[in-house]
């Protein structure tokens, strides 16, 4: 769902107030003016409108920074082609995959935001591949959902701030979908890995998933899944010339 733009600021502001307050460094201003999205977003993402709390949180400064968990960042606008690569995982979504923008980034875990339909607000994740091909899930109702999650994280202290890198980390190694579930959070919701997860499948069931689509992609037919639309996906960039 969309938030309200009051929610989704307060919302980012507590989490900036409780990432600081744990150790983090934030050298971008508390907030910025919305910016307007390129041209280039509405063709790559076949859409005719961009919702304001995209737009809002891409003018915000944070791409330039790790102050996500885990060290992630928020995506700025594209620039070519390549956000569209990513969405080739999107297999047995309840939306079209090409109607998301990829926006938060945690190395081989990334997030997108979607951007039309019924499904238009929510935040997807997904896992890179090899062996993460059929993991597309809803990570959260909302972008302001999302953030609220994280700083419930912060001040159960699942997650917290590291020196040696200086950023805010989900604890616990392989442990942490444990943790973060003894403490009443969201696993999904947080940037760990999720492969042989059974909450997955049951996350993926109730948000609309066509899990027939999935077990194939689970299943000796997985690597097909993906070639079939990584085909589709290479066809459209090249029909867009990016």
């Amino acid at each position: 769902m969309l938030d309200d733009m009051r929610d989704l600021r307060a919302a980012v502001a507590g989490y900036r107030t409780a990432a600081t307050a744990a150790g983090l460094a934030w050298p971008v201003p508390a907030e910025s003016p919305a910016g307007q999205p390129p041209e280039l977003v509405y063709r790559l993402f076949g859409v005719d409108r961009v919702p304001e709390q995209l737009a809002w949180l891409t003018s915000q400064g944070m791409h330039e920074h790790r102050l996500l968990p885990n060290g992630g960042w928020v995506e700025a606008w594209p620039t070519g082609g390549e956000p569209l690569d990513l969405l080739s995982l999107s297999i047995g979504t309840p939306f079209p995959w090409r109607q998301q923008m990829p926006l938060f980034h945690f190395e081989y875990i990334f997030y997108t935001f979607v951007l039309a339909g019924e499904h238009e607000g929510e935040i997807w994740r997904y896992e890179l591949p090899p062996d993460t091909l059929d993991l597309a899930v809803r990570a959260a109702p909302s972008a302001a959902a999302l953030f609220t999650e994280w700083t419930r994280g912060i001040a159960a202290g699942v997650v917290a701030h590291d020196r040696t890198n200086g950023w805010l980390q989900v604890g616990g190694g392989s442990a942490s979908v444990g943790r973060l579930l003894e403490r009443d959070l969201d696993p999904l919701a947080f940037p760990v890995s999720l492969v042989d997860e059974p909450l997955v499948r049951m996350r993926q069931r109730e948000c609309g998933v066509d899990m027939a689509r999935v077990e194939l992609a689970h299943g000796d037919e997985g690597f097909d899944c993906f070639e079939e639309l990584s085909d589709i996906v290479q066809a459209t960039r090249a029909s867009l010339g990016v």
